[in-house]
This record gives structure tokens, sequence and C-alpha cells, in this order.
């Protein structure tokens, strides 16, 4: 058996989703375990779907970009070093430069420096194991991900958040926390504990305020997200669910998170933080200037949307 998927399994794969044949009969039909197709639909699917000519292509580049592949260029690695210091992420980077997202993380156990711009400073990075997966409940009535309008990922149009936990040492305590995708517009609340009702009457409190600006909410699927139907009749919006264990498709959320661990480091016990200071980093984050933005800060542009709506009126 090859140990690789091949394009025309990859075929069998989609023509056999498209007809709603259940993944073990799939794996049957190609040869292979059930758990190689999932891992496949997961690692290699998109937005609107599992696409085997896509689904190649990003194989393709995710081999070119292993460990045993080409040796990439110093001129890259400068380019690296240079987004690193934005505060971008590995994957953010890997995915402009077209390189691996593992090669920066590797660099910690190489002796090297670069991990110091991390928002994540340990001297190693802990990788998922089948041990891990049991740790999110099953949420029912969800909307993933696949099913949310494709124009929402052009970011052009203010209303669309990213909502996610930020966790305290030995989870005794926790913050919730927002982003508009279009301005980077943030905001957060401290948490009492980690249930959906506290985490439902957060998001209700913090987006009541802003509305007609909240449409979509995506989250991930941590079970204190559950109460996402009440959240839908409350807001007037929808939730969607990113699939387990791809947080890049919240990538704006968790690229704030990592901006808040650098005023609240993880091993700050959360319990002690005050609204007073969470507003105010908060405040910081919102008048933070940002590349994509062209070095306008989200506020204004944020702001901007409720202007025009009044012009209209």
């Amino acid at each position: 058996m090859n140990k690789h998927l091949s394009s025309n399994e990859r075929y069998q794969i989609q023509i056999g989703l498209a007809q709603g044949l259940p993944v073990s009969a799939i794996a049957q039909g190609i040869g292979y375990s059930k758990s190689t197709v999932y891992r496949e639909i997961a690692n290699n699917g998109g937005g609107s779907g599992y696409d085997a000519k896509f689904a190649q292509q990003r194989a393709s580049r995710r081999a070119a970009r292993s460990r045993n592949s080409t040796t990439i260029a110093p001129m890259t690695w400068h380019r690296v070093d240079h987004y690193l210091l934005f505060e971008q992420s590995p994957e953010q980077i890997a995915d402009k430069l077209d390189i691996s997202h593992e090669a920066i993380y590797r660099d910690k156990k190489a002796g090297g420096c670069w991990h110091w711009y991390l928002r994540c400073q340990k001297p190693y990075r802990k990788r998922c194991s089948g041990s891990n997966r049991n740790r999110r409940g099953f949420i029912s009535n969800q909307r993933r991900i696949d099913e949310r309008p494709a124009h929402i990922e052009e970011r052009a149009q203010v209303g669309h958040w990213e909502v996610d936990t930020v966790v305290g040492p030995a989870h005794g305590s926790r913050l919730l926390t927002g982003v508009e995708r279009k301005s980077g517009f943030v905001v957060a609340a401290l948490l009492v504990d980690g249930s959906a009702e506290g985490a439902c009457q957060a998001m209700i409190r913090l987006f009541k305020p802003l509305a007609g600006r909240v449409k979509t909410v995506t989250t991930d699927n941590g079970k204190e997200f559950a109460r996402h139907q009440e959240l839908d009749a409350e807001l007037g919006c929808k939730s969607y669910f990113c699939r387990p264990y791809a947080s890049w498709q919240r990538g704006s959320n968790e690229n704030v998170n990592g901006l808040i661990r650098q005023y609240l480091p993880k091993q700050r016990d959360l319990s002690t933080v005050t609204q007073e200071e969470l507003d105010m980093i908060v405040d910081r984050l919102n008048n933070r200037p940002r590349k994509r933005l062209g070095f306008k800060t989200p506020n204004p542009v944020f702001l901007q949307s409720f202007k025009r709506v009044a012009t209209r009126r």
C-alpha cells in the first residue's frame, strides 16, 4: 500500500462525499483506514468542502516544505525574521512564504533565537496526540464552517466575528475574547468559569451594544460554546464552528490571543485580572496600527461602519 494518497484516490474521496457515502465506505473503497480519510479531509479540505484538485495541490506543497525537501534559502529566513518582528504567527508566515511553519518551531530545538519572537516561548512545541482528542465534547445542531458564506473569507464586510477563550494556569481562570475579521476590532470579558451559560451571557453583554455589527460568530468546538442557539436568537446572528483542531480557521482570533498573552503571560492567574486592566489591554490593541489595514488602527475602521449606516438613514 502506498504511504500517501494519490490524486486518483483523492478524486474517489471527493466523489464519495458528493454522493453522501459514509467515510467508512469511502475508506474501504480506496483501501485505507477511515482515520486516514478523516485526516485527509481535515488536513487538505477547503472552506467550501473537499476538492480533490485543491487537496492534491495542498499536499504537494506540504511535501515540498517537509524537512526532507530542499534546504530553504537564507533570504527566505530573513523574511521569516521580518514577519516575526511584526508579531505574526509561524502559520501566517508559512502561508506567505510557502514554507513549513514547523521549520520555525524546530529552530527552537536547534538552539536558535527566533522563538523569543513567538507568543509561545517554550523551548519546545508540544505536538497534538491522540490522547488529547477527547477533551472536546459534541455540540448539537452545529453549523460547520464549511457552511459559512464564502464572501466572509474576503474580509470585505464588518460584522463577522471570531471568538475564543484564554485559559489561565491549571484551567482555573479564563477570559473570553472576540475579534471582528475585517477591522481587527477586539472585545474581551472576564469569565467566572468555563460553563456554556457563562460564555453565552458574556458574549451577549459584549455584542448587544454592537447591534447590526454582529452577523456571524465563529468559534472552536469547546463545550463553553454549546449554547450557540441561544446566542443566535438573542443577537439575530448565526454561529459557526471550525473543524476540530483547525485553529488556523480562526486565525484572527488566534493572533489576538497571542497579543493578549504579551500582557497576560501564561503563568498569570487570570482571576487576578480586573475588568479595568482588561479594558486597558483591549484599548491598546484597538489603537495599535495594523499592517494589513495599511497601518490604520482597528478603532476607526470598525467605527466607520456605524457612520456608513447613519449616513444611509
